[in-house]
């Protein structure tokens, strides 16, 4: 794998983008969309149509975060099984999700018209299948949910995949695209149309009232409606009790014999999910899977290869060209959190879109801009983001949040990794203790050492180290740092706060202090 591809999506290297101004000032607008992926820009995108004054405030480049390192599937078929959304929100509310799903499919296929724009769309079949008799006990059920709620599916034993399977779900009418080229060309189409996109911009605080305040590093945005369409919201600790953070993993590369066009999971734990999408000409299968809690492993490049063995092991790929991962944010109860952020008036949230995050992503536009414009959405009301569903996924509202508190306790307690820089290896981050105090430490291939605070500045849990990804990475609530502490991922607004070292803890070894190499 080429250096410059080894942790790069395919849709970053293929469609680069350009470069949007960061903002210079304090500005006024109608709305204010905090974050710059497919929830967005999708909200942006529909509010502008509306008539409003729209900024959009992207904290990097724009789409490249979550949207960026996603597999980009187009589908019904949500993460939470049918079956689970009919025990926990009736018969009604799971149609009502299945139908959900498949308006902002079709909002994406309009779109791809009205933009004329070529992003490799197609619609495909979409398959999930079970390799053992235990799966397919569960698969029979999900394709009995599946049709109960309204969807195209059916039971069969054939596939185009190239091993024996017991049997899959096949889902008519599902699609694929590659997203960046979408998203661009939206963005595009958005600034002709007068709404004002701005990058490296960071929003540190967001003041709720008439109107609210959107406090950058940059300059304040005042507005009378402000969404928050990031990965996570930032700092609302309520809502991070009902949203888990998982970090998933893909790769890719050209296919050396045939496969046809489709979307495909397996049923294993943790499962696998692929896909086909033809680019520049070349034919790539993308797999993904292996997800983990954020912060909970630090040799997560056993993932990548585990993932890369899947992939060799069972299709006709030798080169992979491309590996990445992304950030998963799992419900409390199955369903994304669309809608008033609690005790707010103007404030807005989309977040818990679990693996289907382009079409909860483009289902937030949907709802969020009828909402602010005072329209009935017949969706508003299953995704409404202050609901508590008691039943729902308690089990695991239960266990998360106590991962929490026992992080939270235990991580403090924790030995240190060592208590000289000697011991950090080139490319490698790790606590030390120096002094009596714990440090975060992270050593350059060049040689010189950054040292920054390990407590998370969200609500004070430690950072762990992914080796993989060389990133500090917070098992709480899934905030990421740089190797230097810069945030990566909400939905701590600060950056590590710098370390100074004293000579004795390595007297012939150079230092930095935090900031950016």
């Amino acid at each position: 794998m080429t250096d410059e591809r080894l942790h790069k999506s395919l849709w970053t290297t293929t469609a680069p983008g350009r470069r949007f101004p960061a903002l210079a000032g304090d500005l006024t607008v109608d709305v204010a969309v905090v974050g710059g992926g497919i929830a967005g820009l999708t909200t942006a995108w529909l509010l502008q149509r509306a008539g409003k004054r729209v900024a959009v405030l992207e904290m990097n480049r724009l789409l490249t975060g979550q949207t960026g390192q996603t597999t980009a599937h187009l589908t019904e078929l949500l993460d939470t099984p049918y079956a689970t959304l009919r025990s926990d929100f009736g018969e009604k509310g799971a149609r009502m999700a299945a139908a959900s799903s498949r308006a902002a499919l079709e909002e994406i296929v309009a779109l791809v018209a009205e933009l004329d724009v070529d992003c490799g769309f197609q619609r495909v079949p979409l398959y999930r299948y079970a390799e053992t008799e235990r799966e397919l006990r569960e698969l029979e059920r999900e394709v009995e949910a599946a049709q109960a709620v309204g969807l195209r599916a059916r039971f069969t034993r054939d596939t185009p995949l190239p091993y024996p399977v017991e049997g899959a779900l096949r889902l008519e009418d599902q699609a694929q695209f590659h997203p960046r080229a979408y998203l661009l060309a939206l963005a595009e189409r958005l600034e002709a149309a007068g709404c004002l996109i701005f990058e490296d911009t960071r929003a540190v605080e967001l003041q709720d009232g008439q109107p609210c305040r959107v406090i950058t590093e940059r300059g304040v945005v005042t507005a009378t409606d402000v969404v928050e369409a990031t990965t996570t919201p930032l700092n609302r600790l309520f809502l991070h009790t009902k949203l888990y953070p998982y970090r998933t993993y893909a790769v890719a590369g050209p296919l050396e014999g045939p496969l046809e066009a489709g979307l495909y999971y397996d049923s294993q734990e943790p499962y696998h999910y692929l896909r086909t999408q033809r680019v520049e000409g070349v034919d790539y299968l993308i797999v993904g899977g292996e997800d983990h809690k954020v912060g909970h492993e630090e040799d997560t490049e056993q993932h990548f290869a585990a993932l890369e063995a899947y992939t060799r092991r069972r299709f006709p790929v030798t080169r992979l060209t491309h590996r990445w991962s992304g950030q998963v944010i799992e419900p409390a109860d199955g369903l994304a959190y669309i809608g008033r952020n609690s005790a707010s008036r103007h404030t807005w949230v989309a977040t818990g879109f679990s693996g289907t995050g382009m079409t909860w992503g483009t289902l937030s536009g949907m709802i969020l801009s009828d909402l602010i414009l005072g329209r009935e959405n017949p969706y508003a009301a299953l995704y409404d983001a202050t609901r508590v569903k008691v039943r729902a996924g308690a089990k695991d509202f239960f266990w998360e949040n106590a991962d929490v508190a026992f992080r939270f306790v235990v991580d403090r307690l924790s030995r240190p990794d060592g208590h000289r820089l000697s011991e950090v290896a080139p490319g490698e981050g790790k606590i030390l203790e120096v002094e009596g105090k714990k440090v975060a430490v992270y050593r350059e291939e060049g040689g010189a050492c950054h040292a920054v605070s390990p407590v998370c500045t969200h609500v004070g849990c430690h950072v762990h180290w992914n080796s993989a990804e060389r990133s500090w990475d917070c098992p709480c609530h899934g905030t990421r740092y740089s190797p230097t502490g810069k945030v990566l991922n909400g939905p701590a607004v600060k950056d590590l706060a710098s370390k100074r070292l004293s000579p004795e803890a390595a007297p012939d070894t150079p230092t930095t202090h935090g900031g950016e190499p």
